[in-house]
């Protein structure tokens, strides 16, 4: 009885200290603020999945510097809401919702021939969507849904729009990758895991993907004024981890350690708009800060040598990885 008292007694401490201190656990937790003043009047940015989350509030940001945002959406009629939420908060915001599912190579290629149809520039382009832990599910094109939608989707809609990038430089290009991608690994021998599946696997594979192709990119576009470099946005309260009920749980108990959308936005929007980043490229950033990272396994000595498996039917170029 003595030991149950005893235990109740220090939740009850624990949980005032909490309470106590939220305050500073939250600044804390939040990181970084992007404290660029840099406009974006006259320029035209491209954000993936800017219906919710941080990519909703990059949007917000973006368009309160006085840049044409056009959100992609895979659900239109939530992307529609959001856009009419940044009007609330910003009247004079140039937002506009277009459709585009990452799952479906079909949507990505109508998507970006529209647009390179109705738009001459295009300065910023965000890979921001994603999808994380979810049930083994194809995407239309029969890869796997977390591969396929967080790295290979955009690493196609970057491939359609590379050349409006370098008619518009300086351009950048913002990768949203992920800290799993320390514990991810490219299995090539079972890429689209149809061996066996793991959902954490899964995704940490899609995460260092990103990583490495906007290395990669970086390299490849050197000399363009087109810049590429990589972020992780910590960690946000989204909707991002609905498909895990043990992270649902986890981040509900201790959401007083999470970032907000708005904190989670801040490196994603510091590597869009800063003056001192305008030649930067195929860098790494965490909290806003420059991250030196050593990919696992000895990939950054790797990335040169490894070939991309055959994807038939795509028509992309026949390496992700290699050298020219």
């Amino acid at each position: 009885m003595m030991v149950l008292v005893l235990i109740v007694a220090g939740l009850v401490v624990v949980a005032l200290l909490m309470v106590l201190f939220a305050p500073y656990i939250r600044k804390y937790s939040a990181g970084g603020t992007c404290m660029s003043m840099a406009r974006l009047d006259g320029k035209t940015v491209l954000i993936t999945g800017a219906n919710t989350g941080i990519g909703k509030e990059t949007a917000l940001d973006l368009a309160i510097r006085g840049a044409r945002v056009i959100m992609a959406c895979r659900d239109v009629e939530k992307g529609e809401e959001a856009a009419a939420s940044i009007r609330r908060v910003y009247s004079k915001a140039n937002v506009e919702v277009r459709e585009l599912d990452l799952a479906d190579t079909s949507s990505i290629r109508a998507f970006a021939q529209r647009l390179l149809r109705e738009v001459d520039h295009l300065h910023i382009l965000i890979n921001n969507a994603g999808v994380m832990m979810c049930p083994y599910v194809k995407t239309n094109d029969g890869f796997e849904m977390q591969l396929g939608v967080n790295h290979l989707g955009h690493f196609l809609l970057t491939y359609l729009l590379i050349g409006l990038l370098k008619r518009s430089a300086p351009a950048r290009i913002v990768v949203v990758s992920s800290l799993a991608h320390n514990v991810g690994w490219i299995r090539f021998h079972d890429l689209l895991s149809q061996g066996s599946y793991n959902s954490g696997l899964a995704y940490c594979q899609s995460k260092l993907a990103n990583l490495l192709f906007a290395r990669e990119l970086a390299r490849r576009l050197k000399g363009s004024s087109v810049t590429v470099n990589s972020v992780h946005p910590g960690l946000v309260r989204s909707e991002l981890v609905r498909h895990s009920t043990i992270l649902s749980l986890l981040f509900s108990l201790f959401s007083l350690f999470l970032k907000s959308p708005r904190d989670g936005a801040q490196t994603s929007i510091y590597c869009a708009v800063a003056e001192e980043l305008h030649s930067l490229t195929g860098k790494h950033f965490r909290q806003i800060l420059l991250n030196f990272i050593s990919c696992p396994g000895g990939w950054s000595q790797m990335i040169p040598q490894v070939k991309k498996p055959d994807v038939e039917g795509l028509g992309w170029h026949g390496y992700l990885w290699s050298s020219d």
